[in-house]
Order: C-alpha cells, then sequence, then structure tokens
C-alpha cells in the first residue's frame, strides 16, 4: 500500500518558519507531479503550491514569496518552506502525489499563534 508520509508541522508564532516534509518511498517519484494542499477548519480543501516532475512551480497567490516547494527526487521527498508565517496559514497541510494515480498523505497540523 502506497503511503506518504509527512513531517514538520507544529505550532509557531507570527512570521516564524516550518518546513514540511513528504516522504513517498513506494512510489516511481521522479513520475509524479506532487502538490502541498491545506484545511482549514470550516473551509475546503485548497491548493498551495505544486511542483511537476520538470521542477516547475506554482503557488496561490497567498502564499507568492513567502512558501517555497521543492523537491529530492534521489530521495523521494517532497518539500514545502514556509516562512513570514501568518495566523491565516493556520490549517492541516497534505501532501499529494499524482500521475497514473492519485494519492495523499495523512495531514500535519500547522498553527500559527502567539
Amino acid at each position: 500500500q502506497v503511503q506518504l508520509v509527512e513531517s514538520g508541522g507544529g505550532l509557531v508564532q507570527p512570521g516564524g518558519s516550518l518546513r514540511l516534509s513528504c516522504a513517498a518511498p513506494r512510489i516511481m517519484f521522479n513520475m509524479y507531479n506532487m502538490a502541498w494542499y491545506r484545511q482549514a477548519p470550516g473551509k475546503q480543501r485548497e491548493l498551495v503550491a505544486s511542483i511537476n516532475r520538470y521542477g516547475s512551480t506554482n503557488y496561490t497567490d497567498s502564499v507568492k514569496g513567502r512558501f517555497t516547494i521543492s523537491r529530492d527526487n534521489a530521495n523521494n521527498t517532497a518539500y514545502l518552506q514556509m516562512d513570514s508565517l501568518k495566523p491565516e496559514d493556520t490549517a492541516v497541510y497534505y501532501c499529494n502525489a499524482a500521475f497514473k494515480y492519485t494519492y495523499w498523505g495523512q495531514g500535519t497540523q500547522v498553527t500559527v499563534s502567539s
């Protein structure tokens, strides 16, 4: 069974940083488009950032200039570096891998609060 394993969430003060990791050891990682989504309480899940297998990236407007998505194909891992965090970034963050099939991680909580 394919699993995406997320880590790196937690509690951080406004203006702080976190780095999320998504390990995907059982897929042909270099073929997959990778993405991070988030879901805040009472809101729909939204796409935060994506990186395709060629390394091209896209970001939702609210995180541009603050978040950076990257991938390490040698280690089957995707990352989301989050800087200048704001309270409105508080959500459960989910890793997504898409190619012939789509896989989701279990989610990791990010809380931005003073």
